[in-house]
């Protein structure tokens, strides 16, 4: 397909060469694991960067899991789609059940990459993920960062919808969407190799930015 990466660390370079004139600022990048880390990784070494993860996790709608109808954020913070939830009347009993579930998982994320985040309040943070296709997920993070008075919050990635990358200028400081292709169905069309990104994939990139970061300060 025409337009697409090769992989999440092609895409990750190309992000890094449009963010380029961060460098000169205060930043901490921000992944939304998992496959947000081999993204924001390429975008960590090249601005000099610190990187950690911040964990969110898609409330799917029950019976259509990929259709989201919301995300949480570590912080505990929660955003539903209300328009979708009345439209599809979803039930509270079952919203609540698919929270509880998602923070398990959102918890059990949090202790596996352990290290904790660098101290964002007064900087520019980057929140990276490999694509956006209905943004809750995101959106999520962008106002659980909110809570902890960052300078300003740029949100990038190599791919997303159009309307979607449109409507977090509204939350964003910055939105920055390298293709914007339409149709856009799903994020991986958008990419050649589309692996899902393990646990240790993240761990390991992890460690490599903080021995990267730590060498060079």
């Amino acid at each position: 397909m025409e337009g697409q990466f090769f992989d999440r660390r092609e895409a990750g370079s190309m992000l890094a060469a449009r963010l380029r004139t961060f460098a000169s600022q205060d930043v901490v990048v921000l992944a939304l694991p998992r496959g947000g880390i081999p993204v924001a990784y390429e975008v960590a070494v090249a601005l000099n960067a610190p990187l950690a993860v911040f964990v969110v996790r898609k409330l799917g709608v029950p019976g259509h899991r990929e259709l989201a109808m919301g995300a949480i954020a570590s912080g505990g913070t929660r955003v539903l789609n209300d328009d979708l939830i009345r439209d599809l009347q979803i039930p509270t009993a079952a919203i609540d059940a698919v929270v509880a579930e998602e923070s398990l998982e959102l918890q059990r994320r949090e202790r596996e990459y352990g290290g904790g985040m660098p101290p964002v309040r007064g900087r520019t943070v980057i929140l990276v993920d490999d694509g956006l296709a209905t943004g809750a997920t995101m959106r999520a993070a962008v106002l659980a960062i909110r809570t902890q008075q960052p300078a300003r919050v740029v949100v990038a990635v190599p791919v997303g919808a159009w309307s979607t990358c449109e409507s977090l200028h509204s939350d964003a400081d910055e939105v920055i969407c390298l293709r914007t292709p339409d149709p856009f169905s799903a994020v991986g069309l958008w990419y050649r190799k589309f692996d899902q990104t393990s646990d240790e994939e993240v761990r390991t990139l992890l460690d490599a930015a903080a021995r990267r970061h730590a060498v060079q300060h």
